[in-house]
């Protein structure tokens, strides 16, 4: 009951701080004879690392991974994969000055409270380092969908919005995101938002931003009616996300403005069965996948680790100022995107795994 453990039958529990020797995670459920390489895995981490632009935390770790247990000769054995990541540039003194202090925004308060003890190193086990653990999970997870369903399986993730700039739907090209340091798939909007955020960090302030995630190829039939919907599923896994403040499928809050007729996904004769003419569903019906593409969106709120003075309490109810200094992501969303693509194949590759159980 810690809230440590994700999952039903695909399931990882991490474990580990921010400032501590090491991350890590147990990823259990996962099938025998699948191939698996600890590069299989970097691949994902480089994409989350940080240090990767000025637009990141400046916080050097290479992330590199060590598969310790779950995998003989280079494929699965049906037992628990343990993983481990030490972690490599931790200046734990950056805290020194505002250890008795409650950053506004963060979890320093609530885990005091909840707690009564609290590590204030970058927020310990709050912190967002943990997300490097998912992303190595969902690496494995990905290796479940591609082989037991298709290769052909997609998952993939772009930053829509930073602030109040929006990328143009018309002009979305998924060639784009891997050529940028913003996984922007609209290429007009990179140098508008590097201005943007280089004044926000300079004014020692924050963004936030949308991420959307698709799924391709997955199957019909996965999720289950009532409480175990796929979409309540995944919007469970992306509000997990460190800073994520909202979820939406499909077309999801748009739709308040479209009538019913506008709304409903026309369907007809396909070749290969349905034919829908439209996906304001984000392929999911009913809590069960439609087969088409699963999309959804993931809000990131901006950081409170600020340089601008904010108002708080120190641990002793005293009013007092703080400002956060140390390697901070200017907007957290960006580093969110390989996080959000990760957790819908954990997601994904449990639903698979819990449908081939109850529809042999």
């Amino acid at each position: 009951m810690s809230g440590n453990r994700f999952g039903t039958l695909f399931q990882y529990q991490s474990w580990g701080e921010s400032h501590g020797s090491a991350i890590g995670c147990v990823v259990d459920g996962v099938p025998p004879r699948i191939a698996l390489t600890e590069d299989d895995i970097q691949h994902y981490l480089d994409h989350r690392s940080p240090g990767r632009s000025r637009h990141t935390t400046q916080r050097k770790e290479s992330d590199t991974v060590e598969i310790l247990s779950g995998v003989f000769e280079g494929r699965t054995t049906g037992t628990p994969i343990s993983l481990i990541i030490h972690n490599e540039d931790v200046r734990s003194k950056d805290y020194d000055d505002i250890k008795d202090k409650f950053r506004p925004g963060h979890a320093d308060f609530t885990s005091q409270e909840k707690y009564g003890y609290r590590d204030y190193r970058g927020g310990g086990r709050s912190s967002a380092r943990e997300t490097a653990m998912r992303v190595a999970a969902g690496a494995i997870a990905r290796k479940i969908l591609e082989t037991q369903i298709s290769p052909d399986v997609i998952i993939r993730g772009a930053v829509v919005q930073i602030g109040a700039l929006p990328c143009n739907p018309k002009k979305w090209d998924w060639g784009e995101v891997a050529k940028n340091d913003f996984y922007c798939p609209d290429g007009t909007m990179i140098k508008k938002w590097e201005k943007f955020l280089d004044e926000r960090r300079k004014a020692g302030s924050s963004a936030g931003a949308i991420v959307e995630v698709q799924a391709t190829g997955i199957p019909a039939g996965l999720g289950a009616p009532v409480y175990d919907k796929l979409d309540a599923d995944i919007a469970k896994a992306l509000m997990s996300i460190n800073a994520a403040k909202g979820v939406e499928i499909g077309s999801g809050f748009g739709t308040v403005e479209l009538g019913g007729e506008e709304n409903a996904d026309e369907i007809r004769k396909g070749k290969k069965g349905a034919a829908f003419q439209s996906n304001n569903a984000g392929g999911i019906l009913g809590g069960i996948s439609s087969g088409q593409d699963i999309i959804a969106r993931v809000a990131f709120k901006p950081t409170s680790s600020i340089l601008t003075p904010r108002n708080t309490i120190d641990k002793d109810g005293n009013e007092t100022e703080i400002i956060t200094k140390g390697r901070h992501d200017p907007c957290v969303g960006i580093r969110g995107t390989p996080v959000a693509e990760a957790m819908l194949a954990c997601v994904l590759a449990d639903h698979w795994l819990r449908h081939k159980a109850q529809c042999l």
